[in-house]
Parts: C-alpha cells; sequence; structure tokens
C-alpha cells in the first residue's frame, strides 16, 4: 500500500511543478497545448490537484500532524475537485480577445 501513496505523492509534486512552470513562464505540455486557452487558471488547477495528492500522503506517511479523518477527506476532496474545476475551465472559457469581448454592444 505505501508504494500506491508514494506514487500518489510524486504525481502530485510533479503537478505542483507543472503548475509552478505554467504560471511562471506559461508554459504547457505540449499533449494539452492545443486545448488551453487560459495558461493562468491551469497553472492554479495544477497546484491544487498536486497539494491534494501529495497532502493525503504526507498525512498516511504521518510526516505532518494528525486531524481527523473528516478533514482529511473533505480537505482533500475540496482541493482535487477545486483544481479539476480551474483545469476545465482554463479549457472551455472563452479566449479573451474573441470578437464578442472586443465589442459587447454588437455595433
Amino acid at each position: 500500500m505505501a508504494w500506491v501513496v508514494g506514487t500518489g505523492a510524486l504525481l502530485g509534486l510533479l503537478a505542483i511543478a507543472l503548475g509552478i512552470v505554467t504560471l511562471r513562464t506559461g508554459w504547457i505540455l505540449p499533449t494539452a497545448r492545443r486545448h488551453v486557452i487560459r495558461p493562468q487558471l491551469h497553472g492554479l488547477g495544477a497546484l491544487l490537484t498536486g497539494a491534494s495528492a501529495l497532502l493525503q500522503s504526507l498525512f498516511y506517511f504521518r510526516a505532518l500532524p494528525s486531524v481527523s479523518w473528516e478533514v482529511r477527506f473533505f480537505g482533500g476532496n475540496a482541493f482535487l475537485f477545486a483544481g479539476l474545476l480551474l483545469i476545465a475551465l482554463s479549457q472551455m472559457l472563452p479566449p479573451r480577445r474573441s470578437p464578442v469581448h472586443a465589442d459587447p454592444s454588437g455595433v
């Protein structure tokens, strides 16, 4: 079981690193580059998703002070779903410089 949690911790660290790179430079992985419209939302979503995985593994290995299972469960899920929501929004929101946003009056 520990190797599964350790793998989750490594993936969490990777997601955090990718989120930081995206926020600092705007670089996105080539596989997601064509889908992402707003890189800042994508980077923040990656940070939250990675933080969720990393915190859950740190609680498992008792590297952090123990809290109740409810706090771990609901807190981890809140981070995870908020991150996934931001990643989805970074792909679905219209671009900021679309003609609709440039001239909202339609004249």
